[in-house]
């Protein structure tokens, strides 16, 4: 059995795991910095960077504490090397490389986005165990159902969070194609500035999905750029769909502001338009490369649209 320290800090979350034998999840430990930057209307990188020093010690030892795991039963260090914050990323290298040197581990150096990727072959456990730092035998086998043989390649995966939304073909372990991205915004950041657009609070991604709930999505014609453009048929572009929300929600909020039922209806509009652009050209790559598995990862993928 082979047991890793994981620890993440590209951004405004400080994150700790224990993983076994590359699959597993024995625990996962996360501080969130959403109050701190609320105020922002975003993240702001220094207060960031400063909350990861305070709280990474304390997240690596729950960490720690969850999974029942030693420091002496550990067999390496893994790290977010980038791309990320600089100065978010620094806390976690500098806090991963004292940890390797001291206890003698090798450490390995993490891409952010090969992570997105390797996500899909991690295996979580019930939060119940997790808790309590102990692990049943339920739950030290990989459910089968989650596996992704090695003969299924390849394999598409869409990469959609706040500072990414790329479409990558994975040929195999560790090589990669980069079909297409976004030309400009990335899917996550369009829903923070929509949000902040309808006076959502942050983060924007959970409230415009909460407000669409009662909206109406065919309310709004709003764009899907580059659908059918066969010079990029495997980009995004979501910097026309921001400029487009602008324009109704001045045009809706001319007489005084925005009625509720105006934010949900925009919101609505809004995630059908960025759900349809990610769905229609992740089903055109995957037919264009006959691929078995469509991957799906990044914080956007937790939408429910």
């Amino acid at each position: 059995m082979t047991l890793l320290l994981a620890i993440e800090t590209s951004c405004d979350e400080t994150a700790a795991a224990v993983i076994e034998d590359g699959r597993l999840i024995r625990s996962n430990v996360v501080a969130s910095q959403i109050d701190l930057h609320r105020r922002y209307g975003g993240v702001f990188p220094e207060v960031a960077s400063r909350q990861h020093v305070l709280s990474i010690v304390p997240v690596i030892e729950e960490s720690l504490g969850k999974a029942a795991v030693a420091w002496t039963d550990l067999d390496a260090i893994a790290v977010t090397e980038g791309p990320g914050l600089v100065g978010s990323l620094l806390v976690g290298v500098n806090a991963a490389k004292a940890i390797a040197f001291m206890r003698g581990l090798p450490l390995v150096a993490v891409n952010h986005l090969e992570g997105h990727v390797y996500s899909n072959w991690l295996t979580p456990v019930a939060s119940t165990s997790d808790e309590l730092g102990v692990m049943s035998d339920e739950f030290r086998t990989p459910d089968s159902s989650l596996i992704i043989p090695n003969s299924s390649f390849p394999i598409l995966v869409l990469i959609v969070s706040g500072g990414h939304t790329e479409l990558v073909l994975m040929e195999e372990h560790g090589r990669y194609r980069r079909l297409g991205g976004t030309l400009d915004d990335a899917a996550g950041e369009a829903f923070d500035k929509a949000a902040r657009l309808l006076g959502l609070p942050y983060p924007g991604g959970p409230m415009v999905q909460r407000a669409a709930e009662g909206g109406n999505p065919q309310a709004f014609a709003l764009p899907r750029a580059l659908l059918k453009d066969p010079a990029h048929r495997y980009n995004f572009s979501f910097s026309g769909l921001k400029t487009a929300v602008l324009r109704v929600v001045r045009e809706q909020g001319a007489e005084g502001g925005l009625e509720d039922g105006a934010v949900r209806d925009i919101a609505a509009s809004f995630q059908a338009a960025v759900a349809d652009a990610l769905v229609t050209k992740t089903l055109a790559a995957a037919q264009d490369f006959g691929v078995a598995h469509v991957c799906v990862c990044g914080g956007v993928a937790a939408n429910g649209e």
